[in-house]
Parts: C-alpha cells; structure tokens; sequence
C-alpha cells in the first residue's frame, strides 16, 4: 500500500500564470547547468516541514544502505557514518523504493522506464527525503523524459524543498547508470553535491537496485565537458576512479514519513 498519493491539480488563472513564470526561470536554470555556468550550493538554509520526521525513540531503525560489489556479487558495508567530510549524511523512508516500484508497476509490465524526483528538507547537516515527485513523461524501454518540469518545480518551491536526487526504473535491464543517466545525474550533482541517483532493477537478479553518484572529481568534469547526446561512451576520467561510484552517506529511516505527488 502506497504511503501517501496526492495529485497536483490545476488552481485556475493565478496557478497557470505561476506555472508559467516558473517554466521560464526552469529553463533558465537548465541552460545555466548545461553550459556550467551554475555553482554548487555552498550555503544551504535549513527549513523543515512539520510532522514529516518523528522523534527518534530509543530502539528506532536506523540503517546505512550498502552497496552490492557488481564483481563478486557480494553486499560492501561502510564502518564509518559518511564517506566524505566534505558530503552531508540523506535519510530516505523505508518504504520510498518500495512505493515507487508499485506506481512503476504498469510501465514495468510494459517494459518501459519510469522515472521521479526526489526532494527534501535540510536540518542539523543532514538531508531527509520528504517528496517523491512522478512527472509527467515520455518512456521507451532504455529511457524516460520528464516533461512540464515547471510543475516539479512548482512543488519543490512551494515546500522549500532541495533537489537532491531522482529514482528511475530499468524494467528488463542490469542494475548501472547509462551514458544518458550520467548526464541526469550530472544536472543534479552540479546544483548539490549530495545528489543521488537510484536505479531499480527488478529483474536484475544480482542487483534490483543501486544509489549511485558521479566520481569526483573526475567523473564530473568527464561529463562537464561532454557534448555528446543519446547514448554514447565517455572517457575514462583523468584520475583513473571509475565515472560514477555507489554512494554509502544515503540511510533509510524507518521514522522518516513523505508524499508521492503523482502528476502522470
């Protein structure tokens, strides 16, 4: 059973004339990603929703994902909390690739891809996931686009929220990151560092899933300098690390409640 399902619906003139002024300065901060012109977020303001995260009691799950090793199959766990000084910890529901594997279910049949954003809170240094947003989309069965971007936008200003990751399904392929999900994901990790991406592949029997981010930083300036489009391969990057690499600062939180807003 989905946690919590709300649609996005239309507000009359005043929503339409918002959506439309926000669809402007979208496509304004896409052209400044693409051509690198956008900084990092360096300073982050703190804002948290009320309700979304309740008080940790003494005996509350708390669990660091670990990261399958693709050559031997075996699960890798992490002793220490963050894998860099320099990336914040993110806490994501229990249940979140769970539900989003159910509202997927239909495409999946279909052998396409579904996609969704992920937004969230800041507080205390720590990010915690409080929206999965699901676009409205075009898939075929190594892609998917969202579309109307302006209204993901719309309820990530509306709540305050950070961009810190996206989630996307492989229906009938491995459990990696694609030549065109290493540009997705490059948009987001451009604008926060913390960015993440979740791949879910069901029929992956080695691995249904995998939260991955570009290397730094030599995956990122591998893609910086990229101009190629659809699938293509990349360059190895200057610093020999592997392109992209799992991530081990993502928890999930058994605390930790969000809405799926599904805008399809």
């Amino acid at each position: 059973m989905i946690s919590s399902l709300i649609s996005l619906k239309n507000k009359g003139r005043d929503a339409d004339s918002r959506i439309q002024t926000i669809a402007f300065f979208y496509r304004i901060a896409n052209q400044l990603v693409d051509q690198g012109a956008y900084e990092k977020l360096e300073h982050y303001e703190e804002f948290r929703p009320d309700g979304v995260l309740e008080s940790l009691p003494q005996g509350a799950h708390l669990s660091q994902i670990i990261a399958a090793d693709s050559e031997n199959e075996h699960s890798k766990s992490y002793d220490v909390p963050t894998t860099s000084k320099f990336l914040r910890d993110i806490h994501i529901s229990t249940r979140l690739m769970e539900d989003f594997l159910e509202l997927a279910k239909d495409n999946t049949d279909k052998d396409l891809e579904t996609c969704g954003i992920l937004g969230a809170f800041l507080e205390k240094g720590t990010f915690y996931v409080t929206t999965l947003i699901i676009p409205k989309q075009e898939s075929t069965s190594s892609s998917c686009q969202a579309i109307n971007e302006e209204e993901v936008f719309a309820i990530q200003n509306e709540g305050s929220l950070f961009p810190v990751g996206w989630i996307h399904t492989h229906p009938s392929q491995s459990c990696f990151m694609s030549s065109v999900d290493l540009h997705t994901q490059y948009s987001y990790q451009a604008m926060v560092p913390e960015a993440f991406a979740i791949v879910m592949a069901p029929t992956d029997t080695s691995r249904s899933y995998g939260i991955f981010r570009l290397s730094e930083p030599g995956g990122m300036r591998v893609l910086k300098e990229c101009q190629e489009k659809g699938f293509h391969p990349h360059q190895e990057p200057a610093d020999e690390c592997p392109i992209y690499e799992h991530c081990s600062n993502i928890y999930k939180n058994s605390n930790l409640r969000f809405e799926i807003f599904d805008l399809r």
